[in-house]
């Protein structure tokens, strides 16, 4: 059958293993130095490994395949693994509006004794988000009709941002004063109007997980690599830390598979050569993890770039501020 299915550019590819962790179906494995498509049954063309990426060496073609078997998929490589890869599967299919495959999803768990709940609407990793049927337990669930011709088409070409759902599409965002008031819709106005500070936020996405690294605004850019609280605990975030930088937001705490976040950030330094890299932490333990992944990321670049470490207390003052190499 003809089918959208990945393809992978040996010649752009260099065997980072970037792309793997974000194929929970098991599609794709490193062979010989290089990422390899292992099998089209695993492989459902819908690309959450393309943004990825740091090299652009993943894209989505039409060709002949075999069908993808999401029952094989759901067996072999999603159960196993438990209940987070579980989750996140399910999710992936119902931010892309496959009800068809992600009722055969819910019937695998059914037949294996799973009960699974989904919420109403769901976002996927690669950033898609839909308002979705609810989903209750797996048995005895009822599944609408897949909407036709949506499969496939959050990662067809985007414009101005290449490919990849809309959520975690590449882009810029122009700089400018921020518009907006106070006042709520249909409410009247009680507190003078005060001007907002303006964002100094300069691309899309953020999230260490589909921030692209190939992405042009990172070249020759200085880097701040936030931990999630920091933007809400330091009232100067947007001007003092963030402004003339490019961002990526990480929680060294929560966040999975956070040897990807190791890759990307070698990447970051020896591919897109950035200037220097800014760290900042809260001043809570489990927060130094971040800080530990930007020296080890440091240390095995091939490049050098200067390191500086800024600590943020949980009632938003500076605590230190320092320049490691």
């Amino acid at each position: 059958m003809t089918r959208k299915i990945i393809h992978i550019d040996d010649k752009l590819c260099n065997g980072c293993g970037i792309c793997i962790p974000n194929c929970p179906e098991g599609a794709l494995q490193l062979i010989d130095g290089k990422a390899r498509l292992v099998s089209d049954l695993f492989c459902d063309g819908l690309g959450a490994c393309i943004g990825e990426c740091p090299l652009g060496a993943i894209t989505v073609e039409e060709r002949e395949a075999q069908p993808y078997d999401e029952r094989r998929v759901m067996a072999e490589n999603i159960i196993p693994k438990g209940e987070a890869v579980i989750r996140a599967h399910l999710e992936h299919l119902q931010g892309h509006g496959e009800q068809e495959l992600l009722a055969e999803a819910m019937e695998s768990l059914a037949e294996a004794g799973i009960d699974f709940a989904l919420e109403r609407e769901a976002s996927c990793a690669c950033g898609a988000g839909h308002h979705a049927e609810s989903h209750g337990p797996a048995r005895g669930a009822a599944h609408p009709a897949p909407q036709a011709g949506h499969r496939g088409a959050h990662h067809a070409a985007q414009p101005g941002g290449g490919q990849g759902c809309p959520g975690s599409r590449s882009r810029e965002i122009a700089s400018g004063p921020a518009a907006g008031s106070r006042e709520a819709r249909g409410q009247e106005q009680t507190q003078p109007v005060q001007p907002q500070v303006a964002s100094e936020l300069s691309h899309w996405p953020v999230q260490m997980h589909l921030i692209p690294p190939s992405a042009p605004y990172f070249r020759d850019a200085d880097l701040l690599l936030a931990a999630d609280c920091v933007g809400f605990a330091y009232g100067g975030f947007h001007p003092e830390l963030l402004r003339g930088k490019r961002l990526a937001i990480a929680c060294p705490k929560l966040d999975s598979q956070q040897d990807v976040y190791l890759d990307k950030l070698k990447a970051l330094i020896d591919f897109a050569g950035i200037r220097s890299l800014t760290v900042a932490t809260m001043e809570v333990p489990c927060c130094r993890g971040l800080l530990q992944l930007a020296r080890r990321a440091a240390a095995e670049a091939e490049r050098k770039v200067p390191l500086e470490w800024v600590e943020v207390a949980v009632d938003g003052k500076i605590l230190q501020r320092a320049v490691l190499q």
